[in-house]
Formats: structure tokens, C-alpha cells, sequence
């Protein structure tokens, strides 16, 4: 199973972004898909996750201003962020327990900055 993550950059305080990570290969069953962020000199924490049924979990840090949601169809999990802010500058990492295995993405870099 390979995961491709896309949809970060460089945006503004208060700015929107969307990020997209697409499950492929040899993949029978996908359970939780979710998001995990990592900022310099912090550890890994857990963002945002979405079950198969749609059920959602979020961070209080990104409550009400962060959505996750997913296609089944396509393998993918999609993470729409408003109203950032500074202290959302991390390495965003998507996360899918597919098959029983928990797979990570590469990474994609989220800055938010004036």
C-alpha cells in the first residue's frame, strides 16, 4: 500500500488550505484514515482522524477550524484547513490503517506565515 500526500504550501494567518492523500496497491480494507502533524523540536501528534463509517476525531487545538473527510471510492483522505495559524506550521503527515497495517505518508509542509 502506498500513500501519496499533496495539498500543502506557504499561506497566510488566516488562510485555507486543503490537503489530499490517496491510498493505492493491494488494498482489501481501510479503517481509519487521518492526519498527524509534526512541528521542529515537537513530537508527532495526531491532527484529525476519520473511520470508515465517517466518524471524526480532531485535535481541540484544530476544533472548528479544521474538516476531515474521505471518498471511499477513491482510497483517499482529505484534511481542509481554515482559519490558520502560525502555530499550525508543521510537516503534515497522513496516516491509513489499511489491511489491519498502519501505513504513513511522505509528509507534505504546512507554513503559515506573513
Amino acid at each position: 500500500v502506498q500513500l501519496q500526500a499533496s495539498g500543502g504550501g506557504l499561506v497566510q494567518p488566516g488562510g485555507s488550505l486543503r490537503l489530499s492523500c490517496a491510498a493505492s496497491g493491494s488494498i482489501f480494507s481501510i479503517n481509519v484514515m487521518g492526519w498527524y502533524r509534526q512541528a521542529p523540536g515537537k513530537q508527532r501528534e495526531l491532527v484529525a482522524g476519520i473511520t470508515s463509517g465517517g466518524s471524526t476525531n480532531y485535535a481541540d487545538s484544530v476544533k472548528g477550524r479544521f474538516t476531515a473527510s474521505r471518498d471511499n471510492a477513491k482510497n483517499t483522505v482529505y484534511l481542509q484547513m481554515n482559519s490558520l495559524r502560525p502555530e499550525d506550521t508543521a510537516v503534515y503527515y497522513c496516516r491509513v490503517v489499511a489491511n489491519v497495517y498502519v501505513y504513513w505518508g511522505q509528509g507534505t509542509q504546512v507554513t503559515v506565515s506573513s
